[in-house]
């Protein structure tokens, strides 16, 4: 396959910490070198990075103290985008107001996840939906994202000049109506900023970002947290998903990393040419997924 022009999309797999200064700056570390490396060989091509959830700190308790910095952490990101040139997804941080900018009055905050253009300018927000309050044998036990997050209520997808981005993170995975739901309002690419746990990941991380390709006929990005943060561990593995069901790139490193592989628009248009499946969907008899419902932007 020729790659000539081809964009391409990124998984940056991290183990954030509670330094939030330290969690920043080992992203741009790792996006320069791979820039100082990429420009030697494919200059030129547009770059979409995902990134992981809890991506600005990742430790216990730590949410509304976060949330607290949360315009400064934007306009990181923003600065982010420009220096590395890419289009940036950049993983959730905890956000004190919902996106009509009202305050969150019952003390929790909410899971953003925030797009920019390689001008830094942000081009969309999607709030984490899908709230884990579930029990896990790991040795943390209980989880109950509810207790500290509000959850989000629309569906976001975002434009860039070579595909349409759907917005989703770690949980959603689980829930197919949600990529369904991204397809049909146009997504090509739907992304994953995760912290799945190490056993949760163990089970269900390759077969999640496999199962919504390939229901979705979309590239999967999966960027995932690694290692251990305080007393919790995550999975890490973070890959990329081809429409067709099978992963195109996974790293087995501990710790942070990148994973690349190329988006071809011929290849996913030939895909869904070949199986309609948008068109196969017998919605009479089944719960209805349609475009006019959702909200994006």
């Amino acid at each position: 396959m020729s790659t000539a022009g081809l964009p391409q999309l990124v998984a940056c797999q991290l183990n954030s910490q509670e330094d939030i200064e330290q969690n920043l700056d080992c992203v741009n570390r790792l996006l320069a070198q791979y820039r100082a490396d990429a420009t030697k060989t494919e200059p030129g091509h547009a770059l979409l990075v995902v990134l992981p959830e809890n991506v600005a700190c990742f430790a216990a308790n730590q949410q509304a103290r976060t949330a607290e910095r949360f315009e400064e952490i934007q306009q990181a990101f923003a600065d982010m985008a420009r220096r590395h040139d890419c289009w940036l997804i950049a993983g959730t941080v905890p956000c004190p107001f919902r996106p009509d900018g009202s305050r969150i009055a019952d003390g929790r905050v909410r899971s953003a996840c925030m797009a920019y253009d390689p001008s830094g300018k942000l081009i969309g927000r999607y709030d984490k939906i899908h709230l884990f309050d579930a029990q896990v044998a790991d040795g943390t036990g209980g989880y109950q994202e509810s207790r500290w997050f509000e959850p989000g209520d629309a569906v976001v997808s975002v434009a860039t000049p070579f595909a349409q981005i759907g917005l989703q993170v770690c949980y959603d995975l689980r829930f197919p109506e949600l990529s369904l739901a991204l397809r049909a309002a146009g997504a090509d690419v739907l992304t994953a900023p995760s912290a799945f746990t190490e056993l949760t990941g163990r089970k269900h991380w390759e077969l999640l970002l496999r199962a919504r390709a390939a229901d979705s006929q979309c590239y999967v990005i999966g960027a995932g947290q690694q290692g251990t943060h305080g007393q919790r561990k995550t999975w890490g593995h973070s890959a990329i998903a081809h429409p067709d069901g099978y992963l195109i790139g996974q790293t087995q490193t501990e710790g942070s990393s990148l994973i690349t592989a190329w988006y071809d628009p011929t290849e996913l248009e030939a895909i869904r040419l070949a199986m309609p499946l948008m068109a196969h969907r017998r919605l009479d008899v089944t719960s209805p997924v349609s475009a006019k419902d959702f909200t994006h932007g």
